[in-house]
């Protein structure tokens, strides 16, 4: 008796590895789909979504032209000008910007000695080598050590020579990293 439940149990245990990824997965898809269909009220699914990416888009394109850099120019002026709306707008820029704009800043995995001689290290991203700017003498580097199971983390100023650049794709190190070290790197997950 005690076998079939153990055979029952291991099923169980496979059924969960596979189906509650993948439930997960559909479902923050379709609550994702949900909330940004809901922006545009239409009540045609799917239009709304639609539109806003269009929009965006359109967006992107003028402010592409030349006629457009004046007002672009103007706007940062205006945001950067206002304390609080300086400080959240630069924040939010920068990040969308260190993820999918020219200037990527998660693009340099590497791992850290967090103190000479330290034989736990961590993995993470250097975000700049040239913290002069701030005061900061020279050899010193910013790394973004992101949580594991989170989409947080924090910025630690270290010695240069504690960094090893790791050669993989920031990406991979990037699921590597937020999965607790349970995604394999440079493999196709089944």
């Amino acid at each position: 008796m005690s076998r079939i439940f153990n055979i029952i149990a291991k099923y169980f245990v496979r059924g969960l590895i596979f189906l509650v990824p993948v439930a997960a997965t559909v479902y923050v898809i379709i609550q994702t789909f949900i909330y940004i269909d809901g922006i545009i009220p239409v009540d045609i699914p799917g239009l709304g979504l639609l539109t806003l990416l269009v929009t965006i888009t359109l967006f992107g394109v003028l402010a592409s032209t030349v006629l457009a850099q004046p007002f672009i120019f103007w706007g940062n002026q205006l945001l950067n000008s206002a304390p609080l709306v300086k400080t959240i707008y630069t924040s939010v820029k920068d990040l969308i910007t260190a993820f999918v704009g020219t200037e990527k800043r998660f693009d340099q995995p590497v791992l850290v000695r967090m103190y000479e001689n330290a034989t736990v290290q961590k993995l993470g991203f250097m975000t700049s080598n040239d913290l002069s700017d701030l005061g900061i003498m020279k050899g010193q580097v910013a790394v973004y050590l992101p949580h594991s199971y989170a989409f947080s983390g924090n910025l630690f100023i270290v010695p240069a020579e504690n960094i090893t650049l790791i050669d993989a794709p920031a990406s991979e190190i990037m699921k590597f990293i937020v999965s607790g070290g349970v995604s394999k790197i440079g493999e196709s997950q089944e």
